[in-house]
């Protein structure tokens, strides 16, 4: 019995392995496909009442499928001057930064940080700047997995759940359920709202002239990573290309680009569409989303983002579970 127990163990790891090697080099765009399907499913839900469920999809899908054609375009005409303008930005930014008295502690996460994301970085585009046959065929799979998760949502919802164990099924429901929350606020909230920031930044500095189609999108990149930062925003962005145009002897389009920037960068986005979408704080600690985002961009690339901070939530909920054990255990004594 035992050896036969030892067989099934060994064949299991076996497959798991065998899995795992197929699915890793495509586990970017099925995370990708996974946390768009997630924000865009309660307009999936809506359509789907009017035209059904496939239907819905499907329409979802050729619409992605469209933008993700041009994206590829856009990749291959302009990634590699928003690349050179993205490092032109962050190095200033960190360069700026360093020139305050941080503490020591501080200063080196700083200085580590502007040394290892632009490294990141550029590892992350080369990657794909010299093999758009493999970007393309990520994005098949990420269309395709798109329209799968989709259609099948109910189903995969039902089957997640049938899988919980029965003896911590509680305990496995509050990590699902924090996992929802956390990915809530984190994609339909702070996602959402600083991907719209940013088409605005990238738009901004296109119209006012201040970049060509590299450089803007480099600057809309830019608004997307200032909106991690607690204290920061993407009004730094909007700021510094106020100053640029002032400096420049263009008061009026700089006084027009502040505007500009205050109605549909920030604050005003926050004031009027942050309360709708999500409250920040009660899904994802500030600290604890800045660690998460940095700390998963830096070992897990760009889906790093959405891994850290769910990763850590779930730790958080994971931690508070086994304080309520010990508490329910000190109380019976």
């Amino acid at each position: 019995m035992e050896l036969e127990a030892a067989i099934w163990i060994a064949i299991s790891l076996i497959v798991l392995y065998l899995v795992w090697e197929t699915v890793s080099p495509i586990l970017s765009p099925i995370i990708i496909a996974v946390t768009l399907a997630y924000i865009l499913y309660p307009f999936h839900e809506r359509l789907a009442r009017r035209m059904g469920n496939r239907l819905s999809a499907f329409t979802m899908t050729i619409l992605l499928t469209i933008l993700t054609f041009f994206f590829i375009i856009g990749f291959a005409l302009w990634m590699n001057d928003v690349k050179h303008s993205l490092a032109h930005y962050i190095d200033g930014f960190f360069t700026w930064l360093l020139t305050f008295n941080l503490p020591p502690s501080l200063y080196e996460l700083v200085q580590k940080l502007a040394e290892d994301i632009p490294k990141r970085f550029e590892e992350y585009i080369l990657g794909y700047t010299y093999s758009l046959p493999k970007l393309s065929l990520q994005a098949i799979v990420m269309v395709f997995a798109f329209y799968g998760i989709l259609v099948n949502a109910r189903a995969i919802k039902r089957e997640v759940y049938s899988l919980l164990p029965s003896e911590n099924r509680e305990l496995a429901i509050k990590l699902l359920e924090r996992a929802g929350e956390t990915l809530h606020n984190l994609l339909r909230g702070w996602l959402s709202l600083s991907v719209l920031k940013g088409i605005f930044a990238a738009a901004g500095f296109l119209l006012f002239g201040m970049a060509e189609t590299g450089g803007a999108i480099a600057a809309g990149i830019f608004t997307v990573i200032f909106e991690l930062l607690p204290v920061f925003g993407g009004w730094v962005v909007w700021l510094a290309g106020t100053v640029y145009l002032i400096n420049g002897g263009n008061i009026l389009w700089g006084i027009l680009f502040a505007f500009y920037g205050i109605v549909f960068i920030s604050p005003l986005p926050d004031f009027l569409l942050r309360p709708r979408i999500a409250v920040r704080e009660r899904g994802v600690n500030a600290l604890v989303s800045l660690v998460g985002i940095f700390g998963g961009f830096l070992a897990f690339g760009f889906v790093g983002i959405i891994i850290g901070p769910l990763a850590l939530s779930l730790l958080a909920t994971l931690v508070e579970e086994w304080k309520e054990v010990k508490a329910k255990a000190r109380t019976a004594l």
